[in-house]
Protein backbone atom coordinates (compact mmCIF):
# COMPACT_ATOMS: atom_id res chain seq x y z
CA UNK A 1 0.00 0.00 0.00
CA UNK A 2 1.38 3.11 -0.65
CA UNK A 3 0.78 6.48 1.01
CA UNK A 4 2.63 10.13 1.31
CA UNK A 5 2.78 10.54 4.82
CA UNK A 6 -0.74 10.60 5.88
CA UNK A 7 -2.62 9.38 9.09
CA UNK A 8 -6.00 7.35 8.61
CA UNK A 9 -7.94 10.82 8.72
CA UNK A 10 -11.53 8.78 8.22
CA UNK A 11 -10.99 6.98 11.36
CA UNK A 12 -10.81 9.78 13.23
CA UNK A 13 -14.06 11.27 11.75
CA UNK A 14 -15.85 8.37 12.57
CA UNK A 15 -14.65 8.69 16.12
CA UNK A 16 -16.45 12.23 16.24
CA UNK A 17 -19.72 10.84 14.28
CA UNK A 18 -20.21 8.03 16.61
CA UNK A 19 -19.51 10.76 19.57
CA UNK A 20 -22.95 12.36 18.38
CA UNK A 21 -24.46 8.75 18.21
CA UNK A 22 -23.84 8.33 22.00
CA UNK A 23 -25.28 11.59 22.84
CA UNK A 24 -28.45 10.66 20.74
CA UNK A 25 -28.68 7.22 22.28
CA UNK A 26 -28.29 8.26 26.08
CA UNK A 27 -30.71 11.07 25.84
CA UNK A 28 -33.10 8.19 24.35
CA UNK A 29 -31.88 5.88 27.18
CA UNK A 30 -32.72 8.75 29.50
CA UNK A 31 -36.40 8.77 28.43
CA UNK A 32 -36.98 5.35 28.27
CA UNK A 33 -35.21 3.61 31.25
CA UNK A 34 -36.40 3.14 34.37
CA UNK A 35 -35.46 6.04 37.30
CA UNK A 36 -32.91 3.67 39.14
CA UNK A 37 -30.93 3.14 35.79
CA UNK A 38 -31.05 6.33 34.98
CA UNK A 39 -29.46 7.83 38.58
CA UNK A 40 -25.58 7.49 37.67
CA UNK A 41 -26.92 9.79 34.61
CA UNK A 42 -28.34 12.36 35.86
CA UNK A 43 -25.09 14.11 35.07
CA UNK A 44 -26.28 14.79 31.49
CA UNK A 45 -24.97 18.15 31.08
CA UNK A 46 -21.45 17.09 32.41
CA UNK A 47 -21.93 14.03 29.85
CA UNK A 48 -22.39 16.89 26.98
CA UNK A 49 -19.73 18.48 27.92
CA UNK A 50 -17.25 15.97 27.60
CA UNK A 51 -18.10 14.52 24.35
CA UNK A 52 -17.87 18.28 23.39
CA UNK A 53 -14.39 18.86 24.42
CA UNK A 54 -13.48 15.12 22.79
CA UNK A 55 -14.78 16.29 19.63
CA UNK A 56 -12.86 19.54 19.70
CA UNK A 57 -9.88 17.63 20.72
CA UNK A 58 -10.49 15.15 17.30
CA UNK A 59 -10.99 18.05 15.16
CA UNK A 60 -7.95 19.24 16.03
CA UNK A 61 -5.95 16.51 15.56
CA UNK A 62 -7.64 16.22 12.20
CA UNK A 63 -6.97 19.73 11.24
CA UNK A 64 -3.30 19.20 11.99
CA UNK A 65 -3.15 16.16 10.92
CA UNK A 66 -4.50 17.50 7.48
CA UNK A 67 -2.39 20.76 7.43
CA UNK A 68 1.14 18.40 7.96
CA UNK A 69 -0.10 15.98 5.30
CA UNK A 70 -0.49 19.37 2.83
CA UNK A 71 3.29 19.94 3.65
CA UNK A 72 4.36 16.84 2.82
CA UNK A 73 2.12 16.78 -0.56
CA UNK A 74 3.57 20.02 -1.60
CA UNK A 75 7.35 18.95 -0.49
CA UNK A 76 6.78 15.50 -2.37
CA UNK A 77 5.89 17.39 -5.57
CA UNK A 78 8.47 19.42 -5.64
CA UNK A 79 10.92 15.97 -5.10
CA UNK A 80 12.14 17.25 -1.83
CA UNK A 81 12.02 13.79 -0.25
CA UNK A 82 12.88 10.02 -2.00
CA UNK A 83 11.84 9.47 -5.56
CA UNK A 84 9.28 7.16 -4.62
CA UNK A 85 7.15 9.91 -3.14
CA UNK A 86 8.30 11.65 -6.49
CA UNK A 87 7.01 9.82 -8.60
CA UNK A 88 3.67 8.92 -6.61
CA UNK A 89 3.06 12.85 -6.81
CA UNK A 90 3.65 12.67 -10.37
CA UNK A 91 0.66 10.17 -11.09
CA UNK A 92 -2.37 11.37 -12.70
CA UNK A 93 -0.13 14.04 -15.54
CA UNK A 94 -0.68 12.04 -17.75
CA UNK A 95 -3.43 10.01 -19.43
CA UNK A 96 -4.99 6.52 -18.08
CA UNK A 97 -3.35 7.85 -14.64
CA UNK A 98 -5.38 8.77 -11.58
CA UNK A 99 -3.84 10.49 -8.64
CA UNK A 100 -2.89 10.29 -5.31
CA UNK A 101 -1.26 14.05 -4.60
CA UNK A 102 -4.26 16.41 -4.66
CA UNK A 103 -1.81 18.59 -5.35
CA UNK A 104 -1.40 18.86 -8.93
CA UNK A 105 1.27 20.87 -10.00
CA UNK A 106 4.47 22.75 -8.65
CA UNK A 107 3.17 26.36 -8.66
CA UNK A 108 -0.26 25.20 -6.18
CA UNK A 109 -0.18 25.98 -2.67
CA UNK A 110 -1.09 24.24 0.26
CA UNK A 111 -3.86 27.07 0.77
CA UNK A 112 -5.18 27.09 -2.39
CA UNK A 113 -5.76 23.25 -1.99
CA UNK A 114 -7.27 23.97 1.80
CA UNK A 115 -9.60 26.84 0.18
CA UNK A 116 -10.87 25.55 -3.10
CA UNK A 117 -11.08 22.08 -2.60
CA UNK A 118 -14.65 20.50 -1.07
CA UNK A 119 -12.82 18.91 2.06
CA UNK A 120 -10.24 22.27 2.56
CA UNK A 121 -13.98 24.42 2.02
CA UNK A 122 -15.92 22.28 4.43
CA UNK A 123 -13.23 21.67 6.72
CA UNK A 124 -12.98 25.18 7.10
CA UNK A 125 -16.72 26.04 7.54
CA UNK A 126 -17.15 23.18 10.26
CA UNK A 127 -14.00 24.05 12.23
CA UNK A 128 -15.13 27.72 12.25
CA UNK A 129 -19.06 26.42 13.39
CA UNK A 130 -17.05 24.41 15.92
CA UNK A 131 -15.32 27.31 17.33
CA UNK A 132 -18.52 29.46 17.66
CA UNK A 133 -20.35 26.76 19.29
CA UNK A 134 -17.58 26.28 21.62
CA UNK A 135 -16.62 29.57 22.55
CA UNK A 136 -20.34 30.42 23.31
CA UNK A 137 -20.21 28.02 25.65
CA UNK A 138 -18.49 29.61 28.21
CA UNK A 139 -20.28 29.99 31.52
CA UNK A 140 -19.54 33.77 31.22
CA UNK A 141 -21.55 34.09 27.89
CA UNK A 142 -24.10 31.53 28.84
CA UNK A 143 -25.48 33.36 31.56
CA UNK A 144 -25.09 37.31 30.38
CA UNK A 145 -25.55 36.89 26.84
CA UNK A 146 -28.12 33.82 26.72
CA UNK A 147 -29.12 34.51 22.75
CA UNK A 148 -25.84 34.11 21.79
CA UNK A 149 -25.08 30.84 23.42
CA UNK A 150 -28.71 29.50 22.15
CA UNK A 151 -28.27 31.17 18.44
CA UNK A 152 -24.52 30.04 18.06
CA UNK A 153 -25.64 26.61 19.17
CA UNK A 154 -27.45 25.86 16.70
CA UNK A 155 -24.28 26.44 14.08
CA UNK A 156 -24.29 22.55 14.55
CA UNK A 157 -26.91 22.23 11.85
CA UNK A 158 -24.13 23.89 9.58
CA UNK A 159 -21.37 21.52 10.98
CA UNK A 160 -23.24 18.32 10.80
CA UNK A 161 -24.34 19.73 6.95
CA UNK A 162 -20.53 19.98 6.56
CA UNK A 163 -19.33 16.97 8.15
CA UNK A 164 -21.65 15.10 5.53
CA UNK A 165 -20.31 16.85 2.60
CA UNK A 166 -16.82 16.68 4.24
CA UNK A 167 -15.45 13.25 2.40
CA UNK A 168 -17.12 14.28 -0.92
CA UNK A 169 -13.71 15.62 -2.44
CA UNK A 170 -12.22 12.23 -1.92
CA UNK A 171 -8.99 13.37 -0.63
CA UNK A 172 -7.54 10.67 1.04
CA UNK A 173 -7.20 7.76 -1.08
CA UNK A 174 -5.93 4.33 -1.66
CA UNK A 175 -4.80 1.62 -4.03
CA UNK A 176 -7.20 0.46 -6.53
CA UNK A 177 -7.16 -3.10 -7.39
CA UNK A 178 -6.26 -3.75 -11.24
CA UNK A 179 -5.55 -6.97 -13.44
CA UNK A 180 -2.41 -7.97 -13.61
CA UNK A 181 -2.23 -6.29 -9.44
CA UNK A 182 0.56 -3.50 -9.18
CA UNK A 183 2.53 -6.05 -6.42
CA UNK A 184 3.46 -2.97 -3.87
CA UNK A 185 6.39 -5.06 -1.98
CA UNK A 186 8.09 -5.54 -5.35
CA UNK A 187 7.91 -2.65 -7.16
CA UNK A 188 8.50 0.26 -4.36
CA UNK A 189 12.35 -0.45 -4.88
CA UNK A 190 11.57 0.47 -8.24
CA UNK A 191 9.59 3.20 -9.47
CA UNK A 192 11.15 4.47 -12.46
CA UNK A 193 10.15 0.73 -13.81
CA UNK A 194 6.53 1.27 -13.37
CA UNK A 195 4.44 -0.14 -16.49
CA UNK A 196 7.50 -1.36 -18.13
CA UNK A 197 7.60 -4.66 -16.34
CA UNK A 198 4.54 -6.96 -16.28
CA UNK A 199 4.64 -7.07 -12.56
CA UNK A 200 4.69 -3.84 -11.87
CA UNK A 201 1.66 -1.55 -13.89
CA UNK A 202 0.55 2.02 -13.88
CA UNK A 203 -0.73 1.99 -10.01
CA UNK A 204 -4.23 3.15 -10.12
CA UNK A 205 -5.83 4.97 -7.09
CA UNK A 206 -9.50 6.27 -6.01
CA UNK A 207 -10.93 8.00 -2.98
CA UNK A 208 -12.65 6.40 -0.10
CA UNK A 209 -16.72 5.94 -0.93
CA UNK A 210 -18.32 8.67 1.94
CA UNK A 211 -19.52 7.62 4.53
CA UNK A 212 -20.66 9.90 7.09
CA UNK A 213 -23.57 9.99 6.39
CA UNK A 214 -24.11 6.92 7.37
CA UNK A 215 -23.32 7.76 10.87
CA UNK A 216 -24.96 10.98 11.00
CA UNK A 217 -28.35 9.42 9.60
CA UNK A 218 -29.88 8.37 12.51
CA UNK A 219 -29.24 10.38 15.16
CA UNK A 220 -30.49 13.33 12.28
CA UNK A 221 -33.78 11.00 12.03
CA UNK A 222 -34.10 11.45 15.74
CA UNK A 223 -33.79 15.22 15.90
CA UNK A 224 -35.84 15.52 12.96
CA UNK A 225 -38.81 13.71 15.15
CA UNK A 226 -37.66 16.09 18.20
CA UNK A 227 -38.51 18.90 16.46
CA UNK A 228 -41.51 17.74 14.90
CA UNK A 229 -42.79 16.68 18.21
CA UNK A 230 -42.10 19.98 19.79
CA UNK A 231 -43.77 21.85 16.78
CA UNK A 232 -46.83 19.67 17.77
CA UNK A 233 -46.66 20.67 21.10
CA UNK A 234 -46.02 24.36 20.23
CA UNK A 235 -49.12 24.26 18.35
CA UNK A 236 -51.32 23.23 21.06
CA UNK A 237 -53.15 26.61 23.03
CA UNK A 238 -51.97 27.44 26.43
CA UNK A 239 -54.05 29.52 28.61
CA UNK A 240 -53.25 32.32 31.36
CA UNK A 241 -54.84 31.72 34.55
CA UNK A 242 -53.35 34.04 36.62
CA UNK A 243 -50.14 36.78 35.97
CA UNK A 244 -48.72 37.86 39.28
CA UNK A 245 -45.52 40.03 39.73
CA UNK A 246 -43.96 38.85 43.01
CA UNK A 247 -41.00 40.63 44.92
CA UNK A 248 -37.85 41.00 43.38
CA UNK A 249 -38.38 40.81 39.76
CA UNK A 250 -40.08 37.71 39.78
CA UNK A 251 -43.19 37.21 37.36
CA UNK A 252 -45.25 34.01 38.37
CA UNK A 253 -47.21 32.63 35.48
CA UNK A 254 -50.10 30.17 36.03
CA UNK A 255 -50.88 28.16 32.99
CA UNK A 256 -53.58 25.92 31.70
CA UNK A 257 -52.84 22.77 28.88
CA UNK A 258 -55.13 20.30 28.29
CA UNK A 259 -53.53 16.95 28.81
CA UNK A 260 -50.50 18.69 30.76
CA UNK A 261 -49.23 16.13 33.47
CA UNK A 262 -45.96 16.82 35.63
CA UNK A 263 -44.29 15.29 38.81
CA UNK A 264 -42.93 17.61 41.02
CA UNK A 265 -39.67 19.42 40.32
CA UNK A 266 -39.82 18.85 36.79
CA UNK A 267 -39.32 21.60 34.11
CA UNK A 268 -40.79 22.59 30.95
CA UNK A 269 -39.35 25.08 28.15
CA UNK A 270 -41.37 28.40 27.53
CA UNK A 271 -41.63 29.91 23.86
CA UNK A 272 -43.27 33.33 23.48
CA UNK A 273 -43.23 34.51 19.98
CA UNK A 274 -43.62 38.30 20.21
CA UNK A 275 -40.54 38.22 22.08
CA UNK A 276 -38.45 36.09 20.42
CA UNK A 277 -39.79 33.25 17.62
CA UNK A 278 -36.71 31.28 18.06
CA UNK A 279 -35.77 30.87 21.47
CA UNK A 280 -36.83 28.40 23.98
CA UNK A 281 -35.89 28.79 27.49
CA UNK A 282 -36.32 26.36 30.96
CA UNK A 283 -38.01 26.81 33.97
CA UNK A 284 -38.74 24.80 36.86
CA UNK A 285 -42.38 24.36 37.39
CA UNK A 286 -43.18 25.48 40.92
CA UNK A 287 -47.48 23.80 41.10
CA UNK A 288 -47.68 20.61 42.53
CA UNK A 289 -49.11 17.19 40.14
CA UNK A 290 -52.30 18.12 42.58
CA UNK A 291 -53.43 21.67 40.81
CA UNK A 292 -55.47 21.99 37.89
CA UNK A 293 -52.77 24.47 36.55
CA UNK A 294 -48.71 24.23 36.28
CA UNK A 295 -47.10 27.65 37.62
CA UNK A 296 -43.14 28.91 36.88
CA UNK A 297 -41.49 32.02 38.58
CA UNK A 298 -39.63 33.97 36.20
CA UNK A 299 -36.59 36.07 37.33
CA UNK A 300 -35.54 39.06 35.47
CA UNK A 301 -32.03 37.86 34.18
CA UNK A 302 -31.48 39.27 30.66
CA UNK A 303 -33.35 40.30 27.28
CA UNK A 304 -35.68 37.35 27.34
CA UNK A 305 -36.89 37.64 30.92
CA UNK A 306 -36.38 41.37 30.98
CA UNK A 307 -38.93 41.93 27.56
CA UNK A 308 -40.94 39.41 29.00
CA UNK A 309 -42.08 40.45 32.22
CA UNK A 310 -42.58 44.33 30.41
CA UNK A 311 -44.77 43.21 28.59
CA UNK A 312 -47.25 41.30 30.93
CA UNK A 313 -46.42 44.50 33.39
CA UNK A 314 -48.19 46.42 30.53
CA UNK A 315 -51.72 44.29 30.11
CA UNK A 316 -54.51 45.12 31.87
CA UNK A 317 -55.88 43.35 35.07
CA UNK A 318 -57.56 40.13 33.83
CA UNK A 319 -56.63 40.24 30.54
CA UNK A 320 -55.17 37.08 28.38
CA UNK A 321 -50.76 37.44 28.22
CA UNK A 322 -49.42 36.81 24.54
CA UNK A 323 -49.08 33.26 22.89
CA UNK A 324 -46.99 31.72 24.69
CA UNK A 325 -45.71 27.82 23.50
CA UNK A 326 -45.22 25.26 26.40
CA UNK A 327 -42.71 22.07 25.90
CA UNK A 328 -42.59 19.39 28.42
CA UNK A 329 -42.50 18.89 31.40
CA UNK A 330 -38.86 16.97 31.45
CA UNK A 331 -37.26 14.85 34.34
CA UNK A 332 -34.73 16.23 37.13
CA UNK A 333 -33.13 14.37 39.60
CA UNK A 334 -35.87 16.15 42.30
CA UNK A 335 -38.36 13.67 41.06
CA UNK A 336 -36.97 11.16 43.74
CA UNK A 337 -37.69 13.32 46.57
CA UNK A 338 -40.17 10.89 48.01
CA UNK A 339 -37.55 8.17 46.69
CA UNK A 340 -36.17 9.03 50.43
CA UNK A 341 -37.23 8.34 54.10
CA UNK A 342 -35.61 11.71 54.48
CA UNK A 343 -35.09 14.59 52.22
CA UNK A 344 -32.20 17.51 52.81
CA UNK A 345 -33.85 20.36 50.37
CA UNK A 346 -30.94 23.37 49.75
CA UNK A 347 -32.43 26.23 47.40
CA UNK A 348 -30.37 29.44 46.87
CA UNK A 349 -32.32 32.54 45.59
CA UNK A 350 -34.64 31.65 42.19
CA UNK A 351 -33.04 28.24 43.07
CA UNK A 352 -35.72 27.32 45.77
CA UNK A 353 -38.27 27.01 42.37
CA UNK A 354 -38.11 22.97 42.41
CA UNK A 355 -38.92 22.91 46.34
CA UNK A 356 -42.14 25.08 46.23
CA UNK A 357 -43.63 22.49 44.10
CA UNK A 358 -42.17 19.63 46.58
CA UNK A 359 -43.44 21.63 49.29
CA UNK A 360 -46.84 22.18 47.80
CA UNK A 361 -46.97 18.42 46.90
CA UNK A 362 -46.44 17.32 50.52
CA UNK A 363 -49.46 19.79 51.48
CA UNK A 364 -51.29 18.07 49.49
CA UNK A 365 -50.42 15.00 50.59
CA UNK A 366 -51.13 15.48 54.03
CA UNK A 367 -54.16 17.47 53.19
CA UNK A 368 -55.91 14.47 51.07
CA UNK A 369 -54.19 12.01 54.48
CA UNK A 370 -52.27 10.03 50.89
CA UNK A 371 -50.94 6.55 52.71
CA UNK A 372 -48.24 6.43 50.16
CA UNK A 373 -45.91 9.02 51.53
CA UNK A 374 -43.24 7.21 52.11
CA UNK A 375 -40.85 10.66 53.52
CA UNK A 376 -41.05 11.20 56.71
CA UNK A 377 -38.38 13.98 57.71
CA UNK A 378 -37.61 17.04 55.25
CA UNK A 379 -35.00 19.40 56.10
CA UNK A 380 -34.98 22.60 53.88
CA UNK A 381 -32.78 25.27 53.51
CA UNK A 382 -33.29 28.53 51.74
CA UNK A 383 -29.82 30.76 51.09
CA UNK A 384 -30.92 34.42 49.44
CA UNK A 385 -29.08 37.74 49.36
CA UNK A 386 -32.16 40.08 49.50
CA UNK A 387 -34.96 40.17 52.03
CA UNK A 388 -37.60 40.83 48.91
CA UNK A 389 -36.25 37.45 47.62
CA UNK A 390 -38.35 35.58 50.62
CA UNK A 391 -41.54 37.11 50.43
CA UNK A 392 -43.23 35.49 47.57
CA UNK A 393 -42.69 31.89 49.20
CA UNK A 394 -43.14 32.85 52.40
CA UNK A 395 -46.98 32.14 52.27
CA UNK A 396 -46.69 28.45 51.39
CA UNK A 397 -44.45 28.44 54.22
CA UNK A 398 -47.17 29.61 56.46
CA UNK A 399 -49.55 27.53 55.00
CA UNK A 400 -47.15 24.38 55.39
CA UNK A 401 -46.32 25.59 59.35
CA UNK A 402 -49.72 26.29 60.13
CA UNK A 403 -50.66 22.40 58.15
CA UNK A 404 -48.06 20.55 60.86
CA UNK A 405 -49.01 22.05 63.83
CA UNK A 406 -52.61 21.61 63.34
CA UNK A 407 -51.91 17.55 62.13
CA UNK A 408 -49.52 17.58 65.55
CA UNK A 409 -46.56 17.19 62.55
CA UNK A 410 -44.37 20.23 63.21
CA UNK A 411 -40.88 18.00 63.40
CA UNK A 412 -42.19 17.17 59.82
CA UNK A 413 -40.64 19.97 58.23
CA UNK A 414 -37.45 21.47 59.46
CA UNK A 415 -37.08 24.50 57.63
CA UNK A 416 -34.06 27.15 57.62
CA UNK A 417 -33.97 30.69 55.71
CA UNK A 418 -30.25 32.41 55.70
CA UNK A 419 -29.72 35.78 55.10
CA UNK A 420 -26.17 36.07 53.35
CA UNK A 421 -26.56 40.07 52.84
CA UNK A 422 -28.03 42.96 54.85
CA UNK A 423 -26.61 46.54 55.56
CA UNK A 424 -26.74 48.67 59.33
CA UNK A 425 -30.58 50.05 58.86
CA UNK A 426 -31.56 46.22 58.56
CA UNK A 427 -29.62 45.07 61.37
CA UNK A 428 -30.86 47.47 63.64
CA UNK A 429 -34.36 46.93 62.67
CA UNK A 430 -33.85 43.32 63.45
CA UNK A 431 -32.77 44.03 66.73
CA UNK A 432 -35.40 46.05 67.58
CA UNK A 433 -38.26 43.58 66.95
CA UNK A 434 -36.00 40.60 67.97
CA UNK A 435 -38.28 39.66 71.12
CA UNK A 436 -40.98 39.26 68.72
CA UNK A 437 -42.23 35.31 68.11
CA UNK A 438 -42.41 35.92 64.50
CA UNK A 439 -39.98 36.71 62.07
CA UNK A 440 -39.89 40.41 60.74
CA UNK A 441 -38.85 39.49 57.55
CA UNK A 442 -40.64 36.21 56.82
CA UNK A 443 -43.85 36.32 59.75
CA UNK A 444 -42.73 32.75 60.07
CA UNK A 445 -41.81 31.31 63.60
CA UNK A 446 -39.11 29.98 62.23
CA UNK A 447 -36.07 33.13 62.72
CA UNK A 448 -33.88 34.00 59.83
CA UNK A 449 -30.17 33.15 60.01
CA UNK A 450 -27.62 35.43 59.25
CA UNK A 451 -24.89 34.58 57.14
CA UNK A 452 -24.33 30.94 55.48
CA UNK A 453 -24.89 27.11 56.76
CA UNK A 454 -22.58 25.11 59.15
CA UNK A 455 -23.11 22.53 57.05
CA UNK A 456 -20.68 20.05 59.24
CA UNK A 457 -22.97 21.05 62.29
CA UNK A 458 -26.07 20.69 60.07
CA UNK A 459 -25.35 17.11 58.81
CA UNK A 460 -24.20 16.09 62.40
CA UNK A 461 -27.45 17.07 63.56
CA UNK A 462 -29.48 15.24 60.40
CA UNK A 463 -27.23 12.14 61.35
CA UNK A 464 -27.88 11.83 65.02
CA UNK A 465 -31.77 12.56 64.22
CA UNK A 466 -31.98 9.77 61.80
CA UNK A 467 -29.58 7.20 63.04
CA UNK A 468 -30.66 4.38 60.23
CA UNK A 469 -32.14 6.51 57.10
CA UNK A 470 -31.30 7.08 53.84
CA UNK A 471 -31.15 10.74 53.23
CA UNK A 472 -32.00 12.01 49.61
CA UNK A 473 -29.69 15.40 49.48
CA UNK A 474 -30.92 17.58 46.43
CA UNK A 475 -29.80 21.00 45.75
CA UNK A 476 -30.33 23.55 43.00
CA UNK A 477 -27.58 26.16 43.38
CA UNK A 478 -24.56 27.43 42.38
CA UNK A 479 -21.55 24.87 41.38
CA UNK A 480 -19.26 25.72 44.15
CA UNK A 481 -22.01 24.68 47.01
CA UNK A 482 -22.79 21.55 45.07
CA UNK A 483 -18.64 20.28 45.12
CA UNK A 484 -19.05 21.37 49.57
CA UNK A 485 -22.18 19.20 49.51
CA UNK A 486 -21.10 16.92 47.41
CA UNK A 487 -17.81 16.38 49.67
CA UNK A 488 -20.34 16.23 52.77
CA UNK A 489 -22.25 13.78 51.86
CA UNK A 490 -19.48 11.28 51.29
CA UNK A 491 -17.71 12.49 54.55
CA UNK A 492 -20.72 11.97 56.77
CA UNK A 493 -22.36 8.68 54.62
CA UNK A 494 -21.44 5.40 56.86
CA UNK A 495 -19.84 2.39 55.47
CA UNK A 496 -22.18 0.30 56.91
CA UNK A 497 -25.38 0.38 55.17
CA UNK A 498 -27.46 -0.12 58.77
CA UNK A 499 -26.56 3.37 59.37
CA UNK A 500 -26.88 6.81 57.95
CA UNK A 501 -25.88 7.27 54.51
CA UNK A 502 -26.13 10.65 52.03
CA UNK A 503 -27.28 10.19 48.55
CA UNK A 504 -26.65 13.84 46.69
CA UNK A 505 -28.44 15.24 43.57
CA UNK A 506 -28.25 18.50 42.03
CA UNK A 507 -30.28 20.05 39.55
CA UNK A 508 -28.68 22.26 36.93
CA UNK A 509 -29.03 26.05 38.18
Amino acid sequence: MYCIRHEPLSVIIKIKAFLNIVIEFYYFFLQCCGRSLRKPLDKNITFHKCVAYMIALMTAVHTIAHLLNLEWFNNSRDGEYDILSTTLSALGDSANETFLNPIRSTTTTPTYVAFTTIAGLTGVIITLALILIITSSMEVIRRSYFEVFWYTHHLFIVFFAGLVFHGAGRIVRHLETTDPPHNTSFCKDQPLNWGNIPECPIPQFEGGFPQTWMWVLGPMILYICERVLRFIRYMQPVMYRKIVMRPSSVLELQLVKNGFKMEVGQYVFLNCPEVSQLEWHPFTLTSAPEEDFFSVHIRSMGDWTGNLINMLEKLPEGSQGPKMAVDGPFGTASEDVFDYEVSMLIGCGIGVTPFASILKSIWYKFKESNPKLRTRKIYFYWLCRETHAFEWFADLLQVLEKEMTEREMRHFLTYNLYLTGWDSSHAAHVMVHFDKDTDVITGLKQKTHYGRPNWDKEFEQICNENPSSTVGTFLCGPENLAKELERKCVEYSDVDPRKTRFYFNKENF
